[in-house]
């Protein structure tokens, strides 16, 4: 006569509560909310694998539907996609502007938007009066091509038959009166920043960084260097 069934009783095994990196199972694209769990430290079994918690994540897209608040830094390698970035108190868009408190009408703002072009142009402003000589930054020299220095002279008082005389060395730029007037004027000298690459104005794509070329040479529309990706 056989004995009767017994109940199975598995064998005891060890808990084994090492972590398991790498990230596996199946990817899930829809935007769900992060898991929260409902038991304290105190409810938690004693039996029970200690749980882990993210203190460093990696997650492929991250969506936020109202706010991302926080005291630290954001560093990013790639690019940055925002309607408006408001830092400081001024408000950027692609135009460039700033918006910032009205400096003397209370409960108003002021906007103004950057002049733009196409180089990387710089600029230094001022008056001559009695002399015929505007002095250029000494940075200049280091900063500026002095091949594309540029000079608008506005007249004051009178007019003047003004003349730019000649840029001396990059340092020097002499203003003649072709009436042989007494000077007396507004200056503007432009010149564009030679530290850096040439801008490219357009460009084939849709988006920025687009062109990718056969080489694995990454295309960076903005200036002229194909970089290594």
């Amino acid at each position: 006569m056989s004995e009767s069934a017994k109940e199975f009783i598995p064998s005891p095994r060890s808990k084994d509560c090492s972590k398991k990196a790498g990230g596996w199972g199946v990817a899930m694209n829809d935007y769900e909310y992060i898991w929260y769990g409902n038991k304290g430290e105190d409810d938690y079994p004693e039996d029970a694998c200690r749980p882990y918690y993210h203190k460093a994540a990696q997650i492929d897209n991250f969506k936020v539907n109202t706010l991302m608040d926080g005291a630290g830094d954001i560093t990013m390698t790639g690019n940055v996609t925002a309607a408006e970035v408001t830092a400081g108190g001024i408000t950027l868009t692609s135009r460039k502007p700033f918006d910032i408190p009205h400096p003397t009408k209370t409960g108003y703002r002021l906007r103004h938007v950057c002049l733009e072009g196409p180089e990387s142009g710089v600029y230094f402003r001022g008056r001559l009066t009695d002399a015929n000589v505007i002095e250029i930054p000494d940075y200049w020299h280091g900063l500026v091509d002095i091949e594309t220095i540029t000079v608008s002279l506005t007249q004051i008082g009178s007019s003047q038959d003004l003349i730019v005389d000649g840029i001396e060395w990059g340092k020097k730029i002499k203003i003649r009166s072709g009436s042989a007037s007494r000077i007396d004027c507004f200056y503007v000298v432009h010149g564009e920043r030679k530290d850096g690459e040439k801008l490219i104005v357009e460009y084939e794509g849709k988006l920025v960084a687009e062109k990718v070329l056969s080489d694995g040479k990454i295309y960076r529309p903005y200036f002229s260097t194909y970089y290594k990706d």
